[in-house]
């Protein structure tokens, strides 16, 4: 592992992906706490934040100037998560659930095509591979 790659990206991808670590983190408490409390609604609201700036800074990374189809997640997300908080003030509370479990797996889903060969993550956490490894 080396965050090299990373510390020499551009801002916005740093920004990137940090807030979707965070999101990432956020997301997998959540999923085990209990539901309805205190904790659960702080970390409900990080996880919302961190998954906006997830979203919105997915915006300004382009593969020479073009989207991919993985920034139609970031659409979904834009629309979803507000839909989900109003279930949730509506009492909805399955769909609130639903909602965001479905954020939280796009999440996951876009975090393993980042991990394929040649993206910046795949060398992050795997290494570059030397010339005599190849």
């Amino acid at each position: 592992m080396t965050l090299a790659p990373l510390l020499a990206a551009p801002t916005v991808m740093q920004l990137h992906a940090l807030a979707a670590l965070v999101s990432l983190a956020a997301g997998l408490t959540v999923l085990f706490l209990r539901k309805g409390t205190p904790r659960h609604r702080l970390i409900g609201w990080i996880f919302v934040v961190a998954m906006t700036v997830t979203a919105i800074s997915s915006a300004f990374i382009t593969s020479n100037g073009h989207y991919s189809a993985i920034h139609l997640l970031s659409v979904l997300t834009i629309v979803t998560l507000p839909r989900a908080i109003i279930m949730r003030r509506r009492g909805n509370i399955a769909g609130h659930r639903a909602a965001m479990l479905w954020l939280f797996a796009g999440l996951a889903l876009a975090g393993a095509f980042t991990l394929m060969p040649g993206r910046m993550m795949n060398k992050v956490v795997f290494g570059q591979a030397t010339a005599a490894a190849r």
